[in-house]
């Protein structure tokens, strides 16, 4: 008889005290969208407050709170890069972390757009930082989409975040003086955010969308909210006209089909309403529909704050990286 099958089995002893995790080693990415929104929310303050004629300090001031905010967690993620460089692929695998990687260098041109009416030559460098950061990650998510089956890479409305997000970009450019680069931003992502919009609308035609996943349908009206933006900024008017209608196109959906985008529930998800909230009550402004984005600044002065505390709270807690599926450095 062979004793050792009937050996128990040896377990290692517990570590005392438990090993603990290293710090930021499992940041989640996924809380650059609400931070994202509330940049957004900041330069659309300021571009209410412009559009009124009044002082600007409390656009200043929720700016300034954004861009600590969004500096600290890019400091965290970086500290998680430093432990295992291959996190940043790890976290592409998954939806929340590709959508607020994307994120995240869009911050960087919105933190360049908020501080270039004061330090006009640090936003310069940050905004062409943050460029080569998201076109980093734009090739980093199309060669890991190139990888997949082709069923394996249904189109999502995250990819208006990677492939057209250069487009905050173009407000940063206008506001330090490169009007002819923001112009050249405008027409180098509008193909991709058709191309995007065309494919989602015939695939939501064929498939239903899981109800956990409807938030990310509010990405949609971003882009249409930045061209507008852009167009209004560097004299395509046409384009802005365009942009800023079909946009109130989605706004409206959007607004028809509120219930049906939550029925899930709050989730890390609803990030996804921040910003292209915020980026339209901003196209409205520029494009003098003062009143009407007046309304929608209120709206969103509520909603985005509530919706980045809530997640915010759950990165404190320990929770957020979990619930995203976040890599471990």
């Amino acid at each position: 008889m062979d004793r050792a099958r009937f050996r128990p089995k040896q377990f290692p002893p517990p570590s005392f005290p438990p090993v603990k995790a290293r710090r930021f080693s499992r940041m989640p990415p996924a809380v650059f969208p609400v931070l994202l929104g509330l940049l957004g929310l900041g330069l659309a303050w300021r571009r209410g407050l412009d559009a009124f004629g009044l002082p600007t300090g409390f656009a200043d001031l929720v700016l300034g709170m954004a861009v600590m905010l969004w500096a600290f967690a890019v400091i965290a993620y970086l500290a998680k890069v430093a432990q295992r460089g291959g996190v940043v692929v790890e976290d592409m695998r998954v939806l929340p972390g590709r959508s607020g990687l994307a994120a995240a260098g869009m911050g960087g041109m919105a933190v360049a757009a908020a501080i270039a009416p004061i330090a006009p030559l640090i936003a310069k460098v940050l905004l062409f930082a943050a460029l080569g950061l998201h076109g980093l990650l734009a090739v980093l998510l199309l060669r890991q989409l190139i990888s997949l089956p082709r069923d394996a890479r249904p189109v999502d409305p995250g990819w208006h975040l990677a492939f057209v997000g250069f487009i905050v970009g173009g407000i940063a450019a206008s506001a330090v003086g490169l009007g002819g680069f923001a112009t050249a931003l405008l027409y180098a992502t509008l193909p991709a955010a058709i191309v995007i919009w065309t494919a989602s609308a015939v695939q939501f035609a064929r498939n239903a969308t899981p109800a956990p996943l409807r938030p990310l349908m509010a990405i949609h009206l971003a882009p249409a909210a930045l061209f507008a933006t852009v167009g209004a900024l560097t004299g395509q008017d046409m384009v802005a006209f365009a942009a800023l209608s079909f946009g109130a196109l989605l706004l409206v959906a959007g607004i028809a089909r509120l219930r049906w985008l939550t029925e899930a529930g709050f989730s890390p998800m609803w990030g996804a309403f921040t910003f292209p909230l915020a980026a339209y009550a901003s196209a409205l402004f520029v494009n003098g529909v003062v009143a009407t984005g007046a309304v929608l600044l209120a709206v969103a002065t509520v909603a985005i704050p509530v919706i980045a505390y809530r997640t915010l709270a759950l990165w404190a807690a320990g929770s957020l990286a979990t619930k995203t599926n976040a890599a471990q450095a």
